[in-house]
């Protein structure tokens, strides 16, 4: 049994987004999601880059990536 509600979601794309099929089949769920309103990953803050450039640096020793 299928969590998602297929013809529902379709008529959303297609009807509510004016999505083509195409263009519907090409989007993620996660897209589909956010085009249809959904909430998305909080944005990036200070704190968060500082963590992320702190684990994967630019520089390694003397070589440059």
């Amino acid at each position: 049994m299928s969590r998602f509600d297929w013809p529902a979601l379709m008529r959303a794309g297609v009807r509510g987004l004016g999505l083509r099929p195409s263009e519907f089949w090409a989007l993620t769920p996660a897209e589909l999601h956010l085009l249809l309103g959904g909430e998305g990953a909080a944005p990036l803050r200070r704190s968060g880059l500082d963590a992320l450039m702190a684990a994967y640096p630019d520089k390694q020793g003397d070589q440059d990536d």
